[in-house]
């Protein structure tokens, strides 16, 4: 059995990439300071697979500490790194903290890759790399423009990195540039988690319809789009978890083109901010209180994926629909909201 190492485990998309490898036959472990995470977010994991998981809880951007997970499980034989900060407003406000935080981390752990010989590497990208791109959707020779927001830059730089490193190591890399990952795990055992004030859209949207948060904002109603806010392409996080387990096969099967591929992860569907907000009210029987605002620094006014690379090269095949984000979501929200005690104990702590 192939032992996965997954940095940002406790996350987001690194616990539902977990569920779907180690419903995939994969060995799993985990590695995640919990800086932005919740480490009970595993037993949730357990739950669904039955698999207890170890995670260490180590900063990647410290290299002697993140050397020693290696020394010790020396039996990986692949990573995924999704261990990083991801909020596009905080990025414009402190960059430098996204820079470090993102390139250091890529870096101690291409070191441990080229020490320990792991022969594959898949990279947790985003369209943001894209930046306000000429033509939609995008396919993945779409030449990037400049980044919107530091976090972009972070993604653009990682993906030189790597490729980069790829022709000196003879790793096998992929990078997978995601458009909006959202909704939950269908069982509602885990979903997005987000501390603070949510980031994302569709937290933002299922928090306001609960009574979290008071009012959501629209940042703008401007954009030359069909209704004057954003265009994004939401994927949901289980189609986008299955897409790693995939692209792990295709590198073990040697499948592989060449030394760093890269593949879009998206529905192939634009959908504006307000048809999005609309989708969830028909979804929930409920309406939003929600407030048209100024434009926000750092946002892309209008992108989606063209998809067809990754469903013809790994066998991707996403399944669930816009609907089906909004109602998993919901659930998962009415959930946390039934049950208070649900990952109750945040650990906001760096190591």
């Amino acid at each position: 059995m192939a032992k996965i190492l997954v940095t940002g485990g406790c996350g987001y998309i690194g616990s539902h990439t977990i569920v779907d490898l180690i419903e995939n036959g994969y060995d799993v472990i985990s590695v995640d300071n919990n800086s932005r995470s919740n480490p009970n977010v595993l037993l949730g994991v357990e739950q669904i697979t039955g698999k207890k998981v170890k995670n260490y809880k180590v900063d990647l951007c410290n290299f002697d500490d993140t050397f020693a997970i290696f020394q010790e499980n020396v039996d990986i034989t692949g990573i995924i790194h999704f261990a990083a900060y991801k909020a596009v407003g905080e990025s414009v406000e402190n960059p430098l903290m996204y820079f470090e935080n993102n390139l250091v981390s890529l870096i101690n752990l291409l070191k441990c890759v080229q020490e320990f010989h792991i022969p594959h590497f898949v990279f947790s990208s985003s369209c943001t790399v894209y930046g306000n791109p000429d033509e939609i959707p995008v396919t993945e020779k779409t030449q990037p423009k400049p980044a919107e927001s530091p976090y972009g830059y972070t993604k653009q730089m990682s993906e030189q990195i790597i490729n980069e490193f790829a022709k000196s190591s003879g790793t096998q890399n992929i990078l997978l540039r995601y458009f909006n990952p959202a909704g939950a795990h269908p069982s509602a055992i885990i979903g997005e988690m987000p501390i603070g004030k949510p980031q994302n859209l569709v937290p933002a949207i299922t928090q306001t319809a609960i009574g979290r948060i008071e009012k959501m904002y629209v940042y703008g109603n401007d954009y030359p789009t069909r209704d004057g806010s954003c265009l994004r392409d939401f994927i949901h996080v289980c189609d986008l978890a299955n897409a790693h387990t995939l692209a792990l096969k295709y590198l073990e099967e040697g499948r592989s083109n060449g030394l760093c591929e890269v593949f879009n992860l998206g529905s192939g569907n634009g959908v504006t901010v307000l048809e999005a907000i609309h989708a969830f009210e028909k979804e929930s029987g409920i309406k939003l209180n929600y407030e048209i605002g100024a434009r926000r620094a750092g946002d892309v006014v209008a992108i989606y994926a063209n998809n067809d690379l990754a469903k013809k090269m790994l066998g991707w095949n996403p399944k669930f629909s816009l609907d089906d984000i909004m109602a998993s979501a919901w659930k998962w929200e009415l959930r946390l909201k039934a049950d208070e005690t649900v990952f109750t104990s945040q650990a906001g702590d760096l190591n």
